[in-house]
């Protein structure tokens, strides 16, 4: 439905500008802009009007295999409900699709309506595809459990649209306070399950969200360029066997963002709740990342691991930056150690992992590389601290991060993460063997996130504040 107010005209007309003329008065108005709410279930193609404000109220559902289109500069603010399962989220059923097509100067955003937005205003954009998990189908955690909440299935390269220069706001309200840590979390931010690899993900921001940034629930969608900036629990979160590949991600924290959550991480990735070694296990493919704490040393905070492998998931990370974080920059735990240390332990469809050619440092130096040995704790892992650091693995562990020599690296509004002259990052990197000499991979010799062209710069897309 779609309303004028007759308020901001009133408005416009009694302070618009004039001038006088020998004939008289003229008086200049401006029409005010037309509003629109999306709600219920979207059923056929829409494409949405960029002159329009418009408004996410409840959970809204595109279904029936119809297409929401929504081109630059376009804002969707959503309604804020105090009940976690009434939060107003965005859901891209099976078969259905998401084009947002932004660009750097006229996003689109998913904000939050209220007039004093917060962290957890509301829920997330979820978009539910037909590739595989390792649980076979399953419902978005923290919905109702219907056909549109379903999500699974054996399609590798399933469509569910292209997303370009979106950022995502005050998000993550669903989860509760007391989330359980070992299940796969409720709903967040840009949530993508089973989405396929047909499916284009190139320039997402989410900013202040209550919970993760990111999640990805299975499936094999790639992407490239994202960023979680103050988040309150993951910045990245796999999960249940996702198997795409990632390049130029940032996961950042200004502040002290993660009360929320148990133990936040920026890069946390999990294969199932047991675990098993159901196939396909989790097996994000990443280069190029940098994961930033807060500045300075956290004492007795929620904030944990830079990369944290648990729960039996399989990884490779290579040419990243992993700084700041207070309890290490790279957590094993009983599960993943061996498979990182000594190898494949689940037969010949089991990839391994790897961690190579990356810049760790930790507020904690001998914590730098930390083993969770469950009920006993936490501790320092030095036989994981030489591994990381040997000659085949070449990972560097960082003193005081300071020494990365990135150009701001903490910097109010507007922080600078590349390289300056000299500086470890600014060469290093290394795409030898099957994984990462894949097409998707740009190869570049600089690591993290940012190179000498710095597309994470503050600009209407990427707003650091």
């Amino acid at each position: 439905m779609k309303k004028r107010y007759l308020l901001p005209l009133i408005i416009a007309a009694s302070f618009s500008a004039c001038k006088k003329e020998d004939k008289g008065m003229v008086v200049t108005t401006t029409t005010p802009p037309t509003t629109d709410t999306l709600q219920g279930s979207i059923t056929t193609s829409k494409t949405l009007d960029p002159s329009t404000a418009y408004i996410l109220k409840g959970q809204v559902y595109v279904k029936n295999n119809a297409t929401l289109t929504i081109p630059a500069g376009v804002t969707v603010s959503a309604i804020k409900y105090d009940a976690e399962d009434a939060k107003s989220v965005l859901v891209i059923t099976q078969g259905s699709k998401l084009i947002v097509d932004g660009t750097v100067d006229k996003p689109v955003v998913f904000t939050s309506a209220a007039d004093a937005k917060a962290p957890g205003d509301w829920g997330a954009i979820i978009i539910e595809g037909k590739a595989a998990t390792n649980t076979g189908t399953g419902n978005t955690v923290g919905l109702a459990v219907s056909d549109d909440t379903k999500y699974g299935g054996n399609v590798s390269d399933d469509n569910s649209g292209s997303l370009k220069y979106l950022r995502i706001e005050y998000c993550g309200g669903i989860n509760p306070k007391a989330e359980e840590e070992w299940a796969v979390d409720k709903a967040s931010g840009l949530c993508l399950e089973s989405v396929g690899s047909g499916t284009m993900v190139d320039n997402v921001m989410v900013s202040h969200s209550l919970d993760d940034a990111f999640q990805f629930v299975g499936g094999t969608v790639n992407a490239t360029h994202l960023i979680s900036y103050n988040s309150g629990d993951d910045d990245f979160d796999f999960d249940l066997g996702y198997t795409g590949q990632l390049q130029y991600i940032i996961g950042y924290r200004s502040s002290l963002t993660s009360y929320h959550a148990l133990r936040a991480n920026g890069f946390e990735s999990y294969n199932d709740a047991v675990p098993t070694i159901n196939m396909p296990l989790t097996h994000p493919v990443v280069s190029n990342m940098t994961i930033i704490g807060p500045q300075g040393t956290e004492k007795n905070a929620n904030l944990n691991q830079g990369v944290y492998s648990r729960k039996g998931t399989r990884l490779a990370i290579r040419n990243s930056i992993v700084a700041e974080y207070p309890e290490g920059g790279l957590m094993v735990c009983n599960k993943t150690r061996p498979v990182l240390l000594y190898g494949p332990t689940a037969g010949a469809d089991d990839p391994g992992s790897e961690f190579k050619y990356n810049l760790v440092h930790s507020d904690t130096l001998s914590r730098t590389f930390s083993w969770d040995r469950d009920a006993l704790g936490i501790f320092g892992d030095p036989v994981l601290r030489d591994f990381a650091i040997n000659s085949d693995n070449q990972n560097t562990l960082i003193q005081q991060s300071s020494d990365l020599m990135l150009k701001a690296m903490y910097s109010d509004g507007n922080p600078d993460l590349t390289p300056l002259d000299g500086s470890p990052a600014a060469k290093g990197a290394n795409f030898d063997g099957t994984l990462f000499s894949s097409s998707f991979f740009t190869k570049v010799d600089y690591r993290g996130a940012v190179g000498p062209s710095n597309w994470a710069a503050a600009s209407n897309w990427a707003v650091w504040k």
